[in-house]
């Protein structure tokens, strides 16, 4: 089981992308109870996931619509949300030093 921190980023994320709430909370719940030991093992139940550096993970949401980016780490079984976005949106990011903002309103 992992401890997801910033449970309400992801809120906050929801508010933004309403259209993206389902997929975010979905996202949510199932990596909430999975026993990934590193990225090799999420990387095979999340195909489309990327490590991008400083254990940095990117997963599609929504087919490729929007991506989330979170840090994982595996020795302790914590995530945090660093960032979510449109595609469009992640093109112009640099996500490899991307630091949590609030997302606006």
């Amino acid at each position: 089981m992992f401890n997801i921190i910033n449970r309400k980023t992801l809120l906050d994320y929801c508010n933004r992308y309403p259209l993206a709430t389902t997929a975010l909370l979905e996202w949510y719940h199932e990596l909430n109870y999975c026993d990934f030991k590193n990225f090799n093992d999420l990387k095979q139940k999340y195909g489309s996931a990327s490590l991008v550096g400083d254990n940095r993970v990117v997963f599609n949401i929504m087919g490729n619509h929007y991506r989330l980016v979170v840090r994982v780490v595996f020795e302790f079984r914590v995530i945090q949300v660093k960032w979510f976005g449109t595609h469009d949106e992640y093109v112009k990011t640099d996500i490899a030093s991307v630091n949590f903002k609030k997302p606006q309103s």
